[in-house]
């Protein structure tokens, strides 16, 4: 494995980490996903140059436009949460409760 890979494996699973065991506030959750978007979008960028191939030269792009939708969406639930709740605390969240 070379180091370039194995940075971003590392940014992935500590992505992946502070996702699973940091959970305390929506803001940290979604700062971890992007840490995992940004390490994906990365990665795929590498393995595309490396390949070579025309065909794939897209998939990068795609999977940064789906990031961004994803960040808005968070950001969206994140004003959201703030307004009716007024914290981002993921404790005080209740799927129960409408």
């Amino acid at each position: 494995m070379t180091p370039t890979h194995f940075t971003f494996s590392a940014v992935f699973f500590l992505g992946l980490a502070g996702l699973a065991f940091h959970r305390t506030h929506l803001l940290s959750a979604l700062l971890c996903l992007e840490g995992i978007m940004l390490s994906l979008f990365l990665a795929l960028s590498m393995w595309t140059m490396q390949v070579g191939a025309v065909s794939l030269s897209a998939s990068p792009l795609l999977l940064l436009a789906f990031s961004a939708c994803e960040a808005s969406a968070g950001l969206a639930l994140l004003v959201a949460t703030a307004r009716t709740h007024g914290t981002d605390r993921l404790q005080n969240l209740n799927l129960l409760q409408c």
